[in-house]
């Protein structure tokens, strides 16, 4: 099997990842060996490129909604990945929101990095919307930093179709980041196929234009169970069009239609992405902690790797 490194580097079609978040910071010490257990044994049973661990801050500064569910801090992700996860030979792609780590500790990361004798990961996230704390590393600097200090890390942005809708910029955005050293980009969970296939477009004619090479493009898709975890991923910045928001709240099973949902969704941007020849990947995670919505976004990774699969 062709390793995560060769993939991206080679900026190849098919790369697929699993996405977890880490547990909460209070959990104590006999469950969090039992949900890491757990979490290698579900991991090791799929045919994953890498494992990706998100980095949990508090958003609530980027809307004036309330959050559907409270904030509870997490471990660190780096702690949790190398840690708590040492069992499992996956790759990890380690989320880091640069915006909360003093420099002086993320040099110190980054030397680390550095020294270790196999490639790693990581996607870099700026500070949200609207937030008013930006005391921490801006990502012009992030980026400078690595390419300075750890240059074998291997560096992925964020793309955002609905900020491209409400912007046209994101492949502007897009090509900055690159050009700051990202390998790849993960984007935000896709529900809304109009607005990621516009992203898509607008990336690849600039490429086009300006006669340049595209890096992988992975889609994040993840379950709805119920409508909690509906207004849950709205307040988190998903975009649902209204059809489809219909369909999830008025099916007699919610996690069901999500699921068919996000195969259709996928199997129209794959298909896509193939004619602007975009390498494209997969990304699956479930943002709710419950067990159906877990086992939801294992078959829906299992659905969505095959469909990567096929010939084109």
């Amino acid at each position: 099997m062709t390793s995560l490194v060769s993939k991206v580097l080679d900026r190849s079609e098919g790369i697929s990842l699993y996405g977890i978040a880490p547990p909460k910071s209070k959990t104590e010490p006999a469950r969090l060996e039992q949900i890491a257990r757990q979490q290698v044994e579900r991991l090791q049973a799929l045919e994953a490129d890498g494992l990706v661990v998100y980095d949990i801050q508090d958003e609530s500064a980027r809307t004036g909604e309330p959050r559907p569910f409270p904030f509870l801090p997490t471990l660190d992700p780096i702690t949790y990945a190398t840690q708590q996860l040492s069992a499992l030979t996956l790759p990890k792609v380690v989320y880091r929101a640069v915006q909360a780590i003093p420099r002086r500790d993320f040099v110190a990361w980054l030397d680390s990095v550095q020294a270790l004798p196999e490639a790693s990961f990581s996607v870099f996230v700026g500070v949200p919307a609207k937030s008013a704390d930006a005391s921490g590393l801006s990502l012009s600097e992030a980026y400078a930093l690595a390419r300075e200090r750890a240059p074998k890390l291997i560096v992925g942005g964020i793309a955002i179709a609905e900020r491209h809708a409400r912007k046209l910029d994101e492949q502007a955005r897009l090509l900055a980041k690159k050009d700051q050293g990202c390998r790849f980009f993960v984007t935000q969970a896709v529900y809304d196929v109009s607005s990621m296939k516009s992203m898509l477009s607008d990336y690849a004619f600039v490429l086009q234009d300006e006669q340049r090479e595209p890096v992988p493009i992975i889609c994040t898709f993840a379950p709805c169970g119920s409508l909690k975890t509906l207004d849950f991923m709205k307040w988190l910045g998903i975009s649902f069009p209204r059809w489809l928001e219909n369909e999830l709240r008025r099916s007699s099973d919610p996690l069901e239609a999500s699921v068919e949902l996000c195969q259709r969704t996928f199997a129209e941007v794959l298909h896509f992405a193939r004619a602007k020849q975009l390498p494209v990947g997969i990304n699956i995670e479930s943002v709710s902690i419950r067990k159906d919505e877990i086992e939801a976004s294992v078959e829906l990774f299992k659905s969505l790797n095959a469909m990567l699969r096929t010939s084109r």
